[in-house]
C-alpha cells in the first residue's frame, strides 16, 4: 500500500544537500561580493510545487522563478536543497544560502528573523481525505482518526497553534521522512486517514491521485514570498522587491503560472478514473509503438500516447463523423501525404501522428520556445495549421505575445467570433476545441509520468516497507 511513498523516499535528502559545490559556510554577502564570485545560491526544497529533475533537467515553479530573478541579477544560480523548514532556515542563518525559495508563506516563517519579497501567491491549508469516505467539517471531528503531516512545517506549525490556543484534545504524527505528496499517496492508498497541504500542491497532485478531495480549508490565505535573512546586507532583498516590481516579471509569472498549474483546471474524477483504468489495459498493447514514434520524432513517448488518448482513447478502430480514423484520427489527406496504407493500423497511425506532428512543430517561428513550441504543434494538430498562424496574428494585433501559449490560447476561441475571424486568412474555426485539446493532453501527459517515474524508483521488495518503518512522532494532545 506504500507503493507510491516508497518510490518518492528513494529520493530522500539528507538535512540539506547541494546540487552543485558550494564553498563552505560563506557569510552572506552583499551585492558587490555577488557580483565577485558571479553566483547567488538559492534555499529550496525538493518537491513537485518548488524544483525537481524531469527528463530535461532542473526545473519547478520556484526554481524557474529563481532563475529569472538570477538573470535579472546577471548571476550564476546555484542551487542548495534542504528538506525542511529547519534545514531551510539554517542555510540562511549559516549563509550557505542568500535566499529561500521554497514555497513558504510569510505567515509560516514569522518567528524567524527574515526579510521578504513581495508575495507572489497566495494559499490555502487543506485537510485531505480519501474519496467516499466520511467527511469531517473540522479538527475537532479528527480526534479518532489518524492525521499526520511533515515535521517542521508550516502544517505543523499550524496545528500546535489551533492545540494551544482553540483545540487542546487534538493529536496528530509527524514524519521527518515524508513530504506532502508521500501524505497525500498515503491518504490515497488508505494507509492514512487525513493529511494537510497546500492548496496548490492538492491540485497539482489531484490529478496523478484522482480519488483525493478536500474535507475543509483550515484558516485563512498564506502569503507565499521569498525570505532573506536580516543578518546581511540587504541588497539582494532589494533586489528582489526590484524584480518584482518591474513589468516583465508579471509576464514571467504568468507564464509560469500558465506552464504548471494552467492545465490542471476543473478536475473530472469519472475522467480521471476512466483514464487510469484505460492506462493500465489498452496502453501495454501500444506502449512500444509509441516509444518508436517518439524516438524517430524526437518526443517524449508519454506525450505521444497522451495524445492518441485524447484522440481516441488508444482505439486502433475508432473514426469520427468527419471521417478522420484510428489512433491517432488521421484524415485521409494526412494519411497519403505521409505515406500511411492502413491509418487502423496501430503502428502506422501511431508513426504517421508522430511524423504529423514533427512537421507541425518544424513549420512554428524559431521564436517560439519551448514548452509553447509543443502546446502550439498540439493546437495546430488539432485545429490546422492555418487557424493557428491567424490566432498567432490576431495575438499579436491585440497587443499580445504570438509566441507565448498563454497568450495564444486566449486568442483562439476568438477566431469563432464573426469581428475576429472576418478579418483572418482561414475564417471561422471553434477556437476553443484546440485549447480544451492541449489542456486534456498536458494533463495526461503529467499523469502518464507520474506513473512511469513511480514504476522506475521502485525497487524489489518495496512493498514490504511499512509505516513503523518511517520516522514517525506522535503529537499528544495538552489535556
Amino acid at each position: 500500500m506504500l507503493r507510491g511513498v516508497i518510490s518518492l523516499l528513494a529520493i530522500a535528502l539528507l538535512a540539506f544537500t547541494t546540487v552543485t559545490t558550494l564553498s563552505g559556510n560563506v557569510r552572506p554577502q552583499g551585492m558587490d561580493e555577488l557580483h565577485k564570485t558571479g553566483k547567488v545560491v538559492m534555499v529550496t526544497r525538493n518537491s513537485p510545487t518548488t524544483y525537481y529533475d524531469d527528463r530535461d533537467g532542473a526545473t519547478g515553479y520556484e526554481y524557474e522563478l529563481a532563475k529569472a530573478f538570477a538573470n535579472y541579477l546577471g548571476l550564476e544560480l546555484e542551487i542548495l536543497v534542504a528538506d525542511n523548514l529547519e534545514g531551510v532556515m539554517a542555510a540562511l542563518e549559516s549563509g550557505q544560502a542568500q535566499f529561500a525559495a521554497a514555497g513558504l508563506s510569510k505567515e509560516q516563517t514569522a518567528d524567524y528573523p527574515l526579510h521578504y519579497s513581495p508575495s507572489y501567491m497566495t494559499v490555502s491549508e487543506y485537510i485531505v481525505m480519501r474519496r467516499g469516505g466520511e467527511r469531517p467539517t473540522s479538527l475537532n471531528d479528527l480526534a479518532q482518526s489518524s492525521l499526520m503531516v511533515t515535521a517542521h512545517s508550516r502544517h505543523a506549525s499550524s496545528l500546535r497553534r489551533w492545540q494551544r490556543d482553540e483545540l487542546p484534545s487534538l493529536s496528530w504524527q509527524e514524519s521527518t521522512d515524508l513530504e506532502a505528496s508521500d501524505l497525500m499517496q498515503m491518504v490515497s492508498d488508505g494507509d492514512l486517514d487525513f493529511t494537510m497541504v497546500n492548496s496548490n500542491e492538492f491540485q497539482m497532485m489531484q490529478t496523478y491521485l484522482p480519488n483525493l478531495e478536500v474535507a475543509f480549508t483550515l484558516g485563512d490565505l498564506q502569503n507565499v514570498a521569498w525570505s532573506f535573512p536580516q543578518n546581511s546586507d540587504d541588497g539582494l532583498a532589494q533586489e528582489a522587491f526590484n524584480f518584482f516590481y518591474q513589468a516583465e516579471t508579471g509576464a514571467v509569472l504568468a507564464e509560469l503560472s500558465e506552464r504548471f498549474y494552467g492545465h490542471l483546471g476543473q478536475f473530472d474524477y469519472v475522467g480521471a478514473q476512466r483514464f487510469l483504468r484505460h492506462s493500465q489495459r489498452a496502453l501495454p498493447r501500444y506502449l512500444a509503438h509509441f516509444q518508436k514514434a517518439a524516438d524517430d520524432n524526437n518526443f517524449d513517448w508519454r506525450l505521444l500516447a497522451a495524445m492518441g488518448y485524447q484522440e481516441s482513447h488508444w482505439n486502433p478502430k475508432a473514426r469520427s463523423y468527419t471521417g478522420v480514423r484510428g489512433i491517432m484520427m488521421l484524415t485521409q489527406n494526412t494519411a497519403s501525404e505521409l505515406g500511411i496504407e492502413n491509418r487502423l493500423d496501430p503502428l502506422q497511425s501511431i508513426e504517421g501522428g508522430g511524423r504529423y506532428l514533427a512537421k507541425l512543430r518544424s513549420r512554428i517561428d524559431d521564436e517560439v520556445q519551448e514548452p509553447d513550441r509543443t502546446w502550439m504543434s498540439l493546437a495546430a494538430y488539432n485545429v490546422g495549421y492555418g487557424h493557428l498562424s491567424d490566432a498567432r496574428k490576431l495575438t499579436s494585433q491585440l497587443g499580445k505575445n504570438p509566441n507565448l501559449w498563454i497568450d495564444v490560447k486566449d486568442s483562439l476561441p476568438l477566431l469563432s467570433q464573426r469581428r475576429y475571424y472576418r478579418n483572418t486568412r482561414y475564417g471561422y474555426a471553434r477556437g476553443q476545441e484546440p485549447v480544451n485539446y492541449v489542456q486534456n493532453i498536458r494533463r495526461y501527459y503529467d499523469v502518464l509520468v507520474w506513473n512511469d517515474e513511480q514504476y522506475a524508483t521502485i525497487g524489489e521488495g518495496s512493498d514490504a516497507l511499512q509505516l513503523s518503518s518511517l520516522n514517525v512522532t506522535v503529537v499528544p494532545p495538552l489535556l
